[in-house]
């Protein structure tokens, strides 16, 4: 048999990197699992008049602080379910949303971005997740795709005081990366918490991402905007409505006239709500 190459310094300590070891304590190996420290050599018994007190013995090295690990996602998912249904108010949500640690991305991102408007509005729209200016200003559609949301708005007769806006995913994913499956599963529960509170006639999911994770479809978006969906808050049903996010618009343009439609279908039903 051909014995396995001797592996290089730099693999080795690749090898330790990967596996978590990213520091040395000390140039010897400690053993952890001696009671007491090992007496010097040729010292095996002390004389009773030279005995060291018992309160100057040295003690052995306390372990080190036990790294705290992170939840599972499944574990996750769960202390996220458990903690939103607690929740009896928006405000009390935001602040369960502030301390939990679940999810990685609160690690990474600035701040939380829990959501802007009226919590009193008829109308809720929910779109994917915060980007660079919704990070840094606390607030959902503030950047370049909020602005064309504004006018979107504009064009039906309401503005951000008429309306509640907020994200499935709360935290901005580093880079403006796409949420990941898991992510979006562990976020899920403060989005239909943050629904059933608002408890608006009428929700609005803004692209592909929240209109599969808010109604269970896994058509895409050019299959299901502009078709009116239920949703079941689990005490009441919604009319829910899917159209293409403000961003996707700002890249193809051409889009718009569709997006108009969907417009046009959610001033219509607001005005049979309000009647």
């Amino acid at each position: 048999m051909i014995p396995d190459p001797v592996p290089s310094l730099r693999q080795l300590l690749a090898f330790y990197l990967d596996a978590g070891v990213d520091c040395a304590l000390a140039d010897a190996p400690v053993n952890r699992m001696l009671d007491e420290a090992p007496a010097p050599a040729g010292h095996e018994a002390t004389e009773p008049s030279r005995a060291v007190k018992p309160a100057l013995q040295a003690q052995p090295a306390p372990p080190p602080p036990r790294s705290t690990q992170p939840a599972t996602p499944d574990a996750a998912i769960v202390s996220a379910r458990e903690a939103a249904a607690t929740a009896p108010t928006l405000e009390a949500l935001r602040d369960l949303m502030q301390q939990f640690d679940g999810c990685a991305l609160r690690g990474t991102a600035k701040q939380l971005v829990f959501a802007d408007g009226n919590p009193q509005a008829k109308l809720m729209l929910v779109g994917e997740a915060p980007g660079r200016d919704e990070d840094i200003e606390g607030l959902p559609f503030v950047g370049r795709s909020g602005k064309l949301l504004d006018l979107m708005l504009a064009a039906i007769g309401l503005d951000r005081s008429k309306v509640y806006i907020a994200n499935v995913i709360p935290w901005r994913p580093p880079g403006n990366r796409t949420p990941t499956p898991q992510e979006t599963q562990i976020c899920l529960p403060f989005i239909k918490r943050q629904i059933e509170l608002v408890n608006p006639d009428l929700l609005v999911t803004l692209g592909n991402p929240s209109t599969q994770a808010l109604l269970g479809t896994r058509d895409g978006i050019m299959r299901t905007r502009g078709r009116w969906f239920d949703y079941d808050t689990g005490t009441r049903t919604i009319r829910a409505l899917p159209t293409l996010h403000p961003a996707y618009l700002l890249r193809q343009p051409t889009y718009k006239r569709l997006a108009w439609q969907d417009l046009r279908a959610i001033a219509t039903a607001l005005s049979a709500a309000s009647a």
